[in-house]
């Protein structure tokens, strides 16, 4: 038993994360998805990355990452899979949507339930873009939990949301379906953390991924 599973019901969907090798393809990918512009996000020093930000309904966001070419390498594995061939090699067939993240809310506290089950959770690192300042679990080698199908998990400081500075959403999430040859084992992770109402598995033999739908001005749109 999960002494944390009745807090664990507090996670919500946080963000989505596109994935590309370039911002500019990636904001182009999103736009011409789901017909909506995403707007300038800002830096993450300690990873090496900068982002674009596209808000969604529910106080979630739609997020856009790459590696900053202006920026210095890090000095560990960047985060989302960025440095990994595996997803490298993806990313030369273009942006793709690659991975999602689930909010821990306060009074759980993100660090100390890692520290409890260290093998379950990535290690917990402080992290901070502008004036946001957050925890956010990270694998040391920089890997996505389950090929990018179970969430990485983050634990907000500041008291306001992204999404709060983000123009007003234009896209609503519908679903997120994910695929993978082993579903049945990830949907047991998903089940310990408390997060299974948050996305639905299906068993695959093809490569794993993800697929979300949206409500949008132009009609129910689809972003992979």
């Amino acid at each position: 038993m999960n002494p944390f599973s009745a807090a664990a019901q507090a996670l919500q969907l946080d963000h989505l994360v596109v994935i590309a090798a370039t911002l500019e393809a990636g904001a182009r990918h999103v736009a011409e998805a789901l017909g909506v512009e995403p707007v300038a996000g800002g830096n993450h020093a300690a990873m090496g990355t900068h982002n674009q930000l596209l808000n969604l309904s529910g106080g979630q966001y739609l997020e856009i990452i790459a590696i900053d070419p202006q920026a210095p390498a890090p000095l560990r594995p960047r985060w989302f899979g960025l440095d990994q061939p595996a997803w490298q090699a993806r990313l030369a067939a273009g942006p793709f949507l690659a991975h999602w993240v689930a909010r821990v809310n306060r009074p759980k506290n993100l660090a100390r339930w890692q520290a409890q089950y260290p093998q379950r959770i990535a290690p917990v690192l402080p992290m901070a873009r502008g004036d946001f300042t957050w925890n956010i679990t990270v694998p040391d080698d920089g890997a996505l939990p389950g090929d990018g199908l179970l969430p990485t998990l983050i634990q907000w400081h500041t008291p306001a949301h992204p999404s709060a500075r983000l123009p007003e959403p234009q896209a609503a999430l519908r679903s997120l379906r994910g695929f993978h040859a082993e579903a049945a084992t990830l949907q047991a992770e998903l089940d310990w953390l408390g997060a299974p109402h948050l996305i639905t598995l299906d068993a695959t033999l093809e490569q794993p991924g993800l697929i979300a739908e949206f409500d949008t001005p132009q009609g129910i749109r689809v972003l992979k």
